[in-house]
């Protein structure tokens, strides 16, 4: 009879350890990266990091690079590169990254002229973005001494061809150069496939927007859940995070309501271990929208 209870006793307390394990096991935590950098009137890096909603931060963009061109940033109505006023977020980028954010510098973007021609162009841009931008040393940096955590590859025009050189370079200078990419939902992505396939990037936001084929649409969440588990499960990369517009303004098409995401699709995009969480376009729109206040809880 006492070893009944005994027992009894044992199989209560093992329940909330086997349910407790249970949820570990099938749910991933994650965080949000944010698009900083296109719009003067979305508030400063500093205050962006201080809202404790994002994890990463992408500064964007450096749209002129390669073919040999001059590089150029373009951060829009924020400072401007040519009278050197964007060392000012030097401290900013300080701030965020003493808070445990990671801050990266998105190369390319929609708008914009860059390319790599060739292996060699390839090495030169990469030693550019070392010494401007990361750990090592120029006369000129436009940002300031902060050292950038890593590049993110935005890339969407021009030239398909030597992205995956420009990662292997990046990687060769350090472990700790973070990259990440922002590839579109269908796969392979014509200009950042043969880059992802080096399974050099530690994050990569696909952009789940502009793009029916494998976007959240009148309700249907099918679509953009098979396009997802593709993703993670034939994409060699370290995390994966779900990007998508932070109000309807800021696409075309594919925005997502903040309780259809957080009751029908991360609950099972979580599931895989590859999940990383949430991307969105941009710090402006989700200031205007507050859609990471909806979703911050859930991601």
């Amino acid at each position: 009879m006492g070893k009944t209870k005994t027992s009894h006793h044992a199989s209560h307390l093992l329940l909330p350890l086997l349910f407790f394990s249970t949820l570990v096991s099938t749910s991933h935590g994650g965080g949000i990266a944010i698009y900083w950098g296109q719009n003067g009137n979305e508030g400063t890096l500093a205050e962006a990091c201080a809202t404790g909603k994002y994890t990463h931060v992408n500064i964007a963009f450096l749209n002129t690079f390669g073919n040999s061109q001059t590089p150029q940033m373009n951060l829009a109505g924020h400072c401007n590169p040519a009278t050197n006023s964007c060392t000012k977020f030097s401290p900013e980028i300080k701030d965020c990254q003493s808070k445990g954010i990671k801050v990266l510098l998105s190369i390319g973007g929609g708008v914009g002229s860059y390319s790599l021609s060739s292996v060699e162009d390839a090495r030169n841009v990469s030693s550019f973005l070392w010494n401007t931008f990361l750990g090592g040393k120029s006369s000129s940096r436009p940002l300031g001494d902060a050292v950038l955590d890593g590049i993110d590859f935005d890339i969407e025009l021009g030239s398909t061809q030597n992205y995956d050189h420009l990662a292997r370079f990046l990687k060769a200078y350090s472990k700790r150069v973070y990259l990440s990419a922002a590839p579109q939902c269908p796969i392979p992505d014509r200009f950042l496939g043969t880059a992802l396939d080096t399974a050099l990037f530690d994050f990569v936001w696909v952009q789940f927007y502009n793009n029916p084929p494998c976007q959240y649409a009148n309700g249907n969440i099918s679509n953009l859940v098979s396009s997802w588990n593709r993703w993670t499960s034939t994409v060699p990369a370290g995390k994966f995070f779900l990007g998508l517009p932070a109000a309807p303004a800021a696409a075309g098409s594919g925005f997502v309501p903040a309780d259809v995401l957080t009751s029908q699709i991360l609950p099972v995009i979580k599931k895989s271990p590859k999940y990383g969480g949430v991307m969105l376009w941009s710090r402006f729109y989700d200031v205007q929208n507050g859609y990471s206040s909806s979703i911050v809880g859930s991601v």
